[in-house]
């Protein structure tokens, strides 16, 4: 079932203290830029004592960048939640075993050719890759600023923090079929069409929400969620005002609250806009 739309939570006013959106298909519209009528609304809330923390799959260095305009300090999810910076410095780390990295690297390497796939080993310190094609390469360079070139990943030495299958096929069948036997031990979602992710059992965006609702004294009723894709949803649930965005995935849709507009017409700003107006 479809949440209603997000017209309806206008009749209520709201004490809202904290605000978590997902970044691709969310905020960022399809050119993957952050919206210009955001940077006025984040300075709008931060004045209003109201957190803002974007929450992504994305390494925390890329999304960083991304948010340099931003001029006042504000927390980060990264890597799906196995990753929580507070003014610059990590607040939460949770790395994924050792045996579970090779098993991961080995799964990729005897699934071609037969499977298409690249693997990112996502390091606190850089993400890592072996694959050179430049297809392969121009996918990984969206999410990872820091991304090193290596001849063999299971050289890497770095604490892992997420492991990223990207599948030029389709990320949804393949997962069930190739990663299938770790979701008993390991967490495993499909963050987008192509990609999947593998993180330590219980790291996702949800429990860090969590861990920052904790850390703010802020509660559910307080807080405000948006996104898109199945990485999203643990984080729905932590939310009274959860919204999945007109453009997501159907289990998103049913699992939130309410209905944005879609990220290309800036659904994030719209609402954000009429709650705090």
């Amino acid at each position: 079932m479809t949440a209603p739309l997000w017209t309806s939570v206008l009749s209520t006013s709201h004490n809202v203290r904290l605000v978590v959106s997902d970044m691709d298909g969310t905020l960022l519209a399809g050119d993957g830029a952050i919206p210009a009528t955001f940077w006025p609304l984040l300075k709008r809330m931060s004045a209003r004592g109201i957190t803002f923390v974007p929450a992504s799959g994305r390494q925390y260095a890329t999304m960083a960048r991304m948010f340099t305009q931003a001029q006042i300090p504000i927390p980060f999810i990264a890597d799906n939640g196995s990753l929580i910076v507070r003014d610059g410095a990590p607040f939460s780390a949770t790395c994924l075993d050792a045996p579970a990295v090779m098993d991961v690297i080995h799964k990729v390497r005897d699934s071609m050719p037969a499977r298409d796939l690249g693997l990112v080993v996502s390091g606190r310190r850089s993400a890592y890759i072996e694959r050179r094609d430049a297809e392969f390469v121009a996918e990984a360079e969206k999410y990872y600023a820091q991304l090193t070139m290596v001849e063999d990943l299971t050289t890497v030495t770095d604490d892992v923090l997420k492991l990223s299958i990207y599948d030029f096929a389709d990320g949804e069948t393949d997962a069930g079929s190739v990663f299938a036997p770790l979701e008993a031990s390991h967490q495993v979602v499909i963050s987008a069409k192509h990609w999947i992710d593998i993180m330590a059992l219980g790291a996702n965006k949800g429990r860090a929400v969590r861990q920052l609702q904790q850390s703010l004294g802020v509660t559910a009723a307080q807080t405000v969620v948006f996104g898109d894709y199945l990485n999203d949803l643990e984080m729905l649930d932590h939310a009274d005002l959860s919204f999945a965005m007109a453009n997501a995935h159907p289990t998103v849709q049913s699992r939130a609250r309410y209905l944005a507009p879609t990220n290309e017409e800036h659904g994030v700003v719209t609402v954000l806009s009429h709650l705090l107006s």
